[in-house]
C-alpha cells in the first residue's frame, strides 16, 4: 500500500501530450509523477523568478512551466498553455 500524498489540483491541464523525444527518454511513471506535481503547484527545479511567474500566471492567467529531472539524468519540461487547453511534456531541445 502506497502512502504517497497526492496534491490537490490547482488548475486544469487540458489535453496532455508529449513529444516523441520525451516519450523515448522518460518512463510513464516519471511523466505521471510530473503531471501530479505540476498540477499541484510543485514547479520542480525552477529559479525564484520563474516560480513567481508561475504563481502570477496561476492567479491571473498565463503559461505555466515546470522542470523535472528523470532518473536517467534527463531534464524535462511540462508546459501548460495559458488557456489551459493543452499541457505538453517535452525535453528542452524539443522547444
Amino acid at each position: 500500500m502506497s502512502t504517497a500524498i497526492i496534491p490537490v489540483a490547482k488548475f486544469r491541464m487540458g489535453r496532455i501530450v508529449a513529444t516523441p523525444n520525451a516519450l523515448a527518454h522518460l518512463t510513464a511513471e516519471e511523466i505521471l509523477t510530473a503531471i501530479r506535481r505540476h498540477q499541484g503547484g510543485d514547479w520542480g527545479d525552477l529559479d525564484a523568478e520563474d516560480r513567481t511567474a508561475n504563481e502570477t500566471a496561476l492567479a491571473h492567467g498565463g503559461r505555466l512551466l515546470s522542470v523535472y529531472p528523470a532518473a536517467n539524468g534527463t531534464r524535462f519540461w511540462l508546459i501548460t498553455e495559458s488557456d489551459r487547453a493543452v499541457s505538453t511534456v517535452l525535453l528542452p531541445e524539443d522547444y
